[in-house]
């Protein structure tokens, strides 16, 4: 009985009404993508008064603090750049922590030295939802099309949904469009869930689509990594639900350690009782309560990628276990078009399609990208643009790909630390002669390639008219690195990309 009532009380805690009313609010980490506006923004408006403090100059932040003007104007937010100032932690209410700060950050161990919470969007946001219905996602890739899948079959069915953390938009800013009733849609990278895992806070609802090596330049270790995504299921209660990918390692191990029911998908294990979800003879089938049906043929859908199919799978095994008609997921997932800078075709004419990959930034994604275009009906010369920053990753897996698949033609790539890697081990593999050049400009990038283009038709379309072969030229930007240094971020990396190839 003891143990019931500390468990109620524990849950009106953690969503009761926090008071910011004359607090003092540090939020550490302005930034440059919105995030850090956002949140200082929502945090004047619960009446707290904010210190906006970020290392970088106040000309770097000059698009950021332009937009909190007025609030500074008005003695709202007190602006501190260029540096972090140790009483300022030492003396507030609350930290607010972006999510490139580490938590070993000394600022960071002062205010938690101080008793002083540290928070992040995400484990403010889990505290002030108004709705239980929580769908957690996470994973190394997928993320985002599974979440916008999901979205795509709970509207079909009708029920109201409010998206979170899948674009460059504020977290905090979705909360008044949330009732008891809605649906929450939530992609948490491994940074967000840091903040749950501290909270000791999962969603009710968690969906996880794979674990690979990434952001090891931020956790050192895959152990730190893996810790901060199992967050997602660990302090999930019984009556709440897990989907897992049963086909990777890493994922299927999650079943261990959480208490919440178990619903797996799986490409590869056909025969095991244990999945709901499950790929036979291309058809997407499902087992359910002891009934086993058919939801699709993998022909019917219009994304791209074996690695899409997962994404489905994951999305609709979610939705068997939310009890949505069959009818509805199929026509949810049959009509899904895909997401932008994920293998999304931004130009279509006789002489190639481009699709914009920009989203892959690590060698597996980059892999799953290039093999989304083999073994079709049609054959295919891909063009690649690839490289950029490192995330201390191993790039031999997308340098092998490059190296061994035939239907890659030419790469060129842009300019970075994994790039030096990437290009080392070409040349070691003998295949560097694959390279037209490294360059520092997106438009170059795309002018480079598109003469590849030409100069390979030029070559080769009287050859392939005689032999009967029909083929497609593919500019693929499937970069499998990081973008900082050359670009914003992945999403400024694919805009560029759009643009450049629509001026030509």
């Amino acid at each position: 009985m003891l143990d019931f009532f500390k468990k109620i009380f524990t849950i009106k805690k953690i969503r009761r009404k926090i008071n910011l009313k004359n607090k003092k609010v540090v939020v550490m980490g302005i930034g440059l993508h919105g995030g850090g506006v956002s949140m200082i923004k929502w945090l004047v408006q619960q009446g707290a008064r904010v210190v906006a403090t970020d290392k970088k100059t106040k000309e770097t932040l000059a698009s950021s603090i332009k937009k909190l003007e007025k609030l500074i104007k008005n003695k709202k937010v007190k602006l501190i750049v260029g540096r972090h100032r140790l009483d300022d932690f030492r003396s507030a209410s609350m930290v607010v922590k972006n999510p490139a700060v580490p938590w070993t950050n000394t600022y960071i161990k002062r205010a938690k030295k101080n008793h002083i919470k540290v928070e992040m969007d995400s484990s403010l946001f889990f505290k002030l939802c108004p709705s239980k219905k929580i769908i957690g996602i996470t994973g190394t890739k997928g993320k985002t099309t599974t979440s916008y899948l999901i979205e795509a079959i709970l509207k079909r069915a009708g029920k109201k949904v409010v998206m979170v953390g899948t674009s460059q938009t504020g977290v905090m800013d979705r909360l008044k469009l949330i009732g008891k009733k809605t649906y929450v849609i939530f992609e948490l990278s491994s940074w967000r869930l840091s903040a749950l895992r501290r909270h000791k806070i999962s969603p009710r609802y968690a969906v996880v689509t794979n674990i690979y090596p990434d952001h090891l330049n931020y956790y050192k270790t895959m152990k730190g990594y893996i810790q901060d995504k199992l967050a997602i299921v660990k302090y999930q209660k019984k009556n709440n639900l897990a989907v897992l990918n049963y086909d990777n390692k890493e994922v299927r191990e999650f079943a261990d350690q959480t208490k919440a029911a178990i619903s797996y998908y799986s490409m590869k294990d056909k025969y095991s009782i244990i999945q709901d979800v499950y790929l036979e003879d291309d058809k997407i089938k499902y087992r359910l309560d002891s009934v086993d049906g058919v939801i699709c043929s993998v022909d019917k859908l219009k994304i791209l990628g074996r690695h899409n199919i997962y994404n489905v799978m994951a999305a609709v095994a979610l939705a068997l276990r939310l009890k949505i008609p069959i009818k509805t997921i199929k026509k949810a997932i049959i009509n899904f078009k895909g997401v932008p800078h994920r293998l999304e075709l931004v130009r279509e004419d006789k002489l190639f399609k481009a699709y914009n990959d920009s989203a892959a930034t690590t060698p597996e994604s980059a892999v799953a990208g290039i093999d989304a275009f083999l073994n079709r009906a049609v054959g295919t010369n891909i063009f690649l643009i690839a490289g950029g920053s490192s995330k201390n990753l191993d790039m031999t897996s997308l340098a092998e790909k490059i190296a061994k698949t035939d239907e890659v033609k030419k790469v060129v790539l842009l300019k970075g630390e994994a790039t030096e890697e990437l290009l080392s081990l070409l040349k070691k593999m003998g295949r560097e002669k694959k390279v037209v050049t490294v360059v520092d400009k997106m438009k170059e990038a795309v002018e480079k390639s598109m003469e590849e283009i030409e100069r390979y038709n030029q070559v080769n379309e009287e050859v392939s008219e005689n032999l009967g072969v029909i083929t497609e030229n593919v500019l693929l930007l499937s970069p499998g690195c990081a973008s900082f240094g050359l670009f914003d971020n992945e999403f400024d990396r694919g805009r560029q990309f759009r643009r450049t190839v629509n001026s030509k």
